[in-house]
């Protein structure tokens, strides 16, 4: 008997710009309304529109002659930028959408969580959403009331369970419509991109029970921009490029191919001078950027415990003095988990007043972290408001530098920071 439980053959999905073509009615949607619209007639609840592409439509593939078989039990991590189709093959997958060209085989039930609260009826309570989406599913009366309970107490709502759902706020719907698609056993499911939605304590919470879904043989298809996640969710990744597969194979592998993706992108970008992707009120700006060593020599690469210094240009507004500065850098992971903040705040410094034009240099002794590339964010303050912020400002690439002078090469999975100590042994015999 084969383990191939989603088969992809030739897949593609073409969408209509400025059409005026009704995306069609998927089984879930229908049910729905005849359920709330029983005297509705199985006809028109099943018809899709049928109005006319107008004559200046254009037309883009979200997705282009994709082909993947994925296996029972496969944790597959889906990476690309956005609109590289990662969501439109979760919902053709999902039966909301169907495909311009191509074929989908699925061995076994679905289970899809791709926005918050879909698949929920907003006039029905949260009780009778349970029971709905299990019925959809397959899911007998009494399979369902085994997990009622389970569902509510992760959701925690009690207390509104029997309130409809329009009701709820963004987090109740969030929390419940997480509970639903997780613990209604489906054998597949698919999760797009939901947990950036919510406080960071339901996050850890919903990574904890995706966990926990992996271990019992379940198949999970999960759409995220955390490689974090990704990374310790996955087993399996792909890399989506303007719809097509770019890369199949170990998540790790993936993760670094999206990662240098991205990274090469950013090589491209315009000089700081030049950059329009900023905020603020250009009080104060920064104009140029580089990295020296502790002898001055101009470095694109930092051996962790290095002492570095980088170095940055600025200009004020109109050649005058400013007043009240701050300056902050932020530095992160690519996929963007913040490893540390440091600046004037930190180290108690007050800026009274610069200068139309100078330099700000900001040295770290020993640099702490593990080879890896990092991305730099900067943060600047004038006269105690925003003067100029810059998102993905610069890379830091830093490589192994021996940092413990003993030979051993610490990697992300062991520590992201190194720490300056040492360790003694003192026998009390």
């Amino acid at each position: 008997m084969s383990d191939i439980v989603i088969n992809i053959e030739n897949l593609s999905k073409q969408y209509e710009i400025g059409s005026a073509k009704d995306r069609g009615r998927t089984f879930r949607e229908a049910l729905t309304d005849k359920i709330m619209t029983p005297l509705r007639s199985i006809k028109n609840t099943f018809t899709s529109g049928t109005s006319d592409i107008e004559a200046d439509a254009k037309s883009i593939w979200a997705l282009k002659d994709m082909s993947l078989q994925i296996k029972q039990g496969e944790v597959l991590g889906v990476i690309g930028r956005n609109g590289a189709g990662k969501s439109t093959l979760l919902r053709i997958l999902s039966q909301i959408t169907e495909p311009t060209e191509g074929q989908v085989e699925i061995s076994g039930r679905v289970g899809s969580l791709l926005e918050v609260g879909a698949g929920f009826h907003s006039e029905l309570t949260g009780r009778e959403n349970i029971y709905l989406n299990g019925s959809i599913l397959g899911m007998r009366k009494v399979e369902i009331d085994r997990k009622f309970d389970e569902i509510v107490a992760f959701a925690e709502i009690e207390k509104f369970i029997d309130t409809p759902v329009k009701r709820y706020s963004s987090g109740m719907y969030m929390r419940l419509a997480f509970a639903v698609a997780a613990n209604l056993e489906p054998e597949i499911l698919l999760v797009d991109e939901v947990l950036a939605v919510g406080d960071a304590l339901f996050q850890t919470k919903c990574l904890a029970k995706m966990s926990s879904i992996t271990q019992q043989g379940r198949t999970v298809l999960f759409v995220s921009h955390n490689m974090s996640a990704i990374e310790s969710i996955c087993q399996t990744g792909i890399v989506l490029d303007s719809g097509k597969v770019s890369f199949a194979g170990p998540v790790q592998e993936a993760v670094s191919l999206y990662l240098d993706q991205l990274m090469d992108s950013g090589k491209k970008s315009v000089q700081i001078s030049q950059r329009k992707d900023r905020t603020g009120t250009g009080e104060v700006k920064l104009i140029n950027f580089y990295i020296e060593s502790e002898t001055g020599e101009k470095i694109v690469q930092i051996k962790n415990g290095q002492t570095v210094r980088f170095i940055f240009d600025y200009a004020t507004k109109s050649n005058q003095e400013a007043e009240d500065v701050e300056f902050q850098i932020v530095v992160m992971t690519q996929s963007e988990e913040l490893l540390f903040q440091f600046g004037t705040r930190f180290t108690g410094q007050k800026l009274m007043r610069i200068t139309p034009k100078g330099r700000f240099v900001c040295e770290i002794k020993r640099f702490p972290l593990v080879p890896g590339h990092y991305r730099l964010d900067t943060y600047l303050v004038a006269d105690g408001k925003p003067s100029d912020y810059i998102s993905r400002f610069a890379q830091i690439d830093v490589i192994d530098g021996d940092f413990y002078q003993s030979g051993y090469h610490v990697f992300e999975k062991e520590s992201k920071f190194l720490i300056d100590g040492t360790f003694a042994f003192q026998d009390l015999h």
